[in-house]
């Protein structure tokens, strides 16, 4: 083989997750050790030779972001000095996306912080899903591949057959991925038009596109506190929306976000599970998409160095 035999390993933020992907390519999950010393800090160790492998470390950095980045960067630097042949951090959620520039004096870019410590420890190439910010490629000095859950949602959405449909999304930041959604689905979309009055709250000023009578599909690349999601969800149905779907990649669920979901007019919130639902946050109103499949074929494509395009155009 061109790159070794593939082999996957995982880390302690989405073990679940790892192990679908394997199963997907009908691999098992590679033995290591990820745990911590008593006084906390990390301890890995690979428990099998990846000497001459293609390795693929698949860690999203969710909370606790900090741990889970450790694990990943700590993995990464055994695997290079254990002598694999090429290694692939597998974020398919990428922590510290929010901060990507410079929005105020004084503060750090913490997402090139994060893609230079990856590149340091020793990865070669990255592959991600639904980044917050699509420029933050452009931060790795190494290749990046950019995933998006939209099929994944969109072959959901369509076996609903929801009529009336109109795809919205919360902020003007994410028309793009709204008009993504909106042109699978054959559907108009629209725009909540808010100012932030700080990092929990959000104002609605107006509404872009027609609602009223609509069945309204929501979308946005993740929810921390829910507060935006959810004032933008109140507007619309104040503004005549029928039903109220959420879509969302990444389920952070920090905070109130559960409290807000739940008193809100939202009926059915769709996720992926590129990381685990918290343990108490769990409700029946999230429906757990699985992106396994997705991340699986391109990490086959990846290995047998064929193009992934198709899976991450937009």
């Amino acid at each position: 083989m061109r790159n070794g035999e593939l082999k996957i390993f995982t880390g302690n933020a989405n073990r679940d997750l790892a192990a679908k992907i394997a199963k997907f390519l009908r691999r098992p999950l590679g033995d290591a050790l990820v745990t911590s010393f008593s006084e906390g800090e990390i301890r890995v160790k690979i428990n099998e030779d990846v000497r001459g492998r293609d390795v693929f470390i698949v860690q999203p950095t969710c909370p606790p972001s900090n741990n889970n980045l450790m694990e990943l960067l700590i993995m990464i630097d055994a695997m290079k000095r254990a002598s694999a042949r090429r290694i692939t951090a597998v974020m398919p959620y990428f922590g510290y996306a929010r901060q990507d520039r410079k929005d105020q004096p004084r503060v750090p870019i913490t997402a090139k912080l994060v893609a230079n410590l990856v590149t340091t420890a020793g990865a070669d190439r990255v592959l991600t899903m639904d980044l917050h910010a699509g420029q933050i490629q452009g931060f790795f000095d190494i290749p990046l591949d950019h995933l998006f859950a939209v099929n994944t949602v969109v072959d959901y959405l369509k076996k609903k057959k929801i009529k009336d449909l109109v795809v919205a999304s919360p902020d003007v930041g994410g028309i793009k991925m709204a008009r993504a959604y909106a042109k699978r689905l054959d559907a108009n979309f629209a725009v909540v038009d808010k100012r932030r009055n700080d990092d929990t709250h959000t104002e609605v000023m107006s509404i872009l596109g027609n609602v009223r009578g609509k069945n309204i599909v929501l979308v946005d690349d993740l929810v921390a506190t829910a507060s935006s999601i959810c004032e933008a969800a109140a507007a619309l149905k104040k503004a005549g929306a029928l039903k109220i779907l959420v879509a969302v990649s990444h389920p952070v669920l920090s905070g109130p976000a559960l409290e807000r979901i739940k008193a809100s007019p939202i009926e059915e919130f769709i996720v992926s599970d590129s990381i685990p639902l918290p343990e108490k946050k769990k409700d029946p109103i999230f429906k757990v998409l699985t992106v396994a499949p997705l991340l699986g074929e391109a990490i086959r494509r990846i290995h047998d160095e064929e193009s992934v395009s198709s899976l991450f155009h937009n």
